[in-house]
């Protein structure tokens, strides 16, 4: 086991606890089986033995610093630029109390299509708001579930039914100068648009979906949220000709939409209820499509960018740069132009003049716009960075040494033949070598040393599942994915064969995950 207190120090002073940290057994004591691969690539030891420091009470072990000495270079200074880590690095030594056996796993990044939407107003009625998605929402679950179209859950955001409001305070508002004979009867039609504006959403983002499912790229939920939809999809398209199909295909049926919506108008007297409700309809899907096909991530034409020029330079990250810098180029115009072009009526408005309030929110919606493309395109490049690094994370390499030991044998005897074999981890086997458990790192520091020979490492133990053992093959996102899978705080890895290679704590994949992140490309 680990008994560095994260520190790389000991904290013992006793006989016992110095043989495990300096790996000096005493005399007589009998030899050790480690389990380790038959290859000649070993598990990495997280700390060089060194000789006490300072007596203590209890030799505290602690989570593995990350390092194995030759398949990964220290990482550098962190790019506070565009980077964040996604969980926090793990405290130093566990706590005594723990008893859990679930352990926060690092999630893989999950590449977005987003939907913009806008308040958008009849003909006759003034200009309509549009802006892009906010961030991905935080976990599948949150929001009111509406269905499972294709298997794919739909939910809609509770700030959803906030914009609902406002579109149909403001479209009310616009039709009582179209259709003011409807009285306040206005307020239902206004509802009724804005819930089927957001169902031409949906159909947008449901596009995304079909087309990820098609490239048998799993979707983990839709969300319509505030400024529009999100489609949450796991993996990364592996060629740029289907990244830019992925992204294509939303703005192509919200073009088709608004082709669907001008038929439908030819069909019924203009100046009507069918006619207005139809005719922002339509207006409104023209408009989420162009702004979609605005070349800057986090936006569709961003990703169509990107698979562009991947698939010139044959670099994704390449692409991803291209495409955010162009989406934060993008946000600085929106900040910029979209309040010049309101006060010049660039945008088939009446010209205002400046330091009215409409001057004012029109200079405000632009900051929001731009503020979110800005921080999308962040985000983007952040993601793309962090899964060039994702391959690091190798099962081979986080795996700590471990002893196998039979049930009853005593922690303070599993312990010794551990540091006598320079390993970090323990495993219970049966009489025939078959692994059965894993001794739990926080049990051990919940055992005062002096009661450690009475007490034997079945009663620390965590029975082993199917989901409990990995592959030393695994690395990235299949190794992030698998711990996800089964949450726990160890693993038993093994060779292909079925033979132990080792332990992998939760801890070690959580920093070294951290770490990764925060190296720049």
């Amino acid at each position: 086991m680990d008994e560095s207190g994260g520190s790389g120090q000991p904290r013992s002073g006793t006989d016992e606890a110095d043989e495990l940290r300096t790996g000096r057994p005493r005399p007589g004591d009998p030899a050790t089986t480690t389990a380790r691969p038959p290859s000649d690539q070993q598990p990495h030891d997280a700390a060089t033995p060194a000789a006490p420091e300072k007596a203590a009470d209890t030799a505290h072990p602690g989570p593995a610093d990350g390092q194995d000495g030759e398949e990964r270079p220290p990482a550098p200074p962190t790019d506070t630029s565009d980077s964040a880590a996604p969980a926090p690095a793990p405290s130093p030594t566990p706590a005594p109390a723990d008893t859990r056996t679930d352990s926060h796993t690092p999630e893989p990044p999950h590449p977005t299509h987003r939907s913009e939407a806008h308040t958008p107003a009849p003909p006759g009625g003034k200009k309509g708001r549009k802006g892009p998605a906010p961030k991905r929402a935080k976990e599948p679950g949150g929001g009111l579930l509406m269905g499972r179209p294709f298997g794919v859950p739909v939910y809609v955001a509770p700030s959803w039914f906030l914009v609902a409001a406002l579109i149909t305070w403001v479209f009310g508002g616009q039709l009582e100068r179209v259709l003011p004979e409807l009285g306040m009867a206005r307020y239902l039609v206004s509802l009724f648009f804005a819930v089927a504006f957001y169902a031409s959403v949906l159909v947008h983002e449901l596009a995304h979906t079909v087309a990820a499912l098609r490239f048998k790229l799993p979707v983990r939920r839709i969300q319509l949220q505030f400024f529009g939809g999100v489609s949450e999809i796991e993996k990364e398209s592996e060629t740029p000709g289907r990244e830019f199909v992925l992204a294509f295909v939303g703005p192509l049926l919200s073009l088709v939409l608004g082709g669907v919506f001008y038929l439908a108008l030819q069909t019924v007297e203009p100046g009507t209820v069918p006619g207005v409700l139809l005719g922002g309809l339509m207006i409104s899907n023209l408009i989420v499509a162009a702004f979609n096909l605005l070349p800057g991530l986090p936006l569709d034409g961003g990703r169509m960018l990107r698979a562009v020029v991947w698939k010139i330079t044959g670099k994704p990250m390449s692409g991803t740069i291209a495409a955010a810098w162009v989406g934060r180029a993008l946000a600085i115009s929106v900040l910029i132009g979209l309040p010049l072009l309101t006060h010049s009526g660039g945008l088939g408005t009446e010209a205002q003049d400046i330091g009215g309030m409409d001057t004012v929110m029109d200079a405000l919606l632009a900051a929001i716009l731009a503020g979110i493309i800005w921080t999308g395109a962040g985000n983007s490049l952040r993601v793309a960075r962090l899964r060039e690094h994702l391959p690091e994370l190798r099962a081979r390499a986080l795996t700590r040494r471990a002893v196998p030991v039979e049930t009853h044998t005593p922690l303070s005897e599993a312990l010794r033949r551990a540091n006598e074999a320079g390993a970090r981890a323990l495993v219970v086997v049966d009489a025939d070598g078959d692994p059965l458990s894993l001794v739990r790192e926080a049990a051990i520091v919940g055992v005062p040393e002096h009661r450690r020979p009475w007490v034997a490492v079945s009663g620390l133990a965590q029975d082993l599942t199917d989901g409990m053992r990995v592959s030393a093959e695994l690395a990235g996102e299949d190794l992030l994915e698998a711990l996800r899978a089964t949450p726990a705080t160890e693993y038993l890895v093994v060779e292909d064969s079925g033979e132990i290679y080792g332990v992998l704590s939760a801890a070690d994949v959580e920093k070294a995950f951290v770490k990764a992140m925060a190296r720049p490309s």
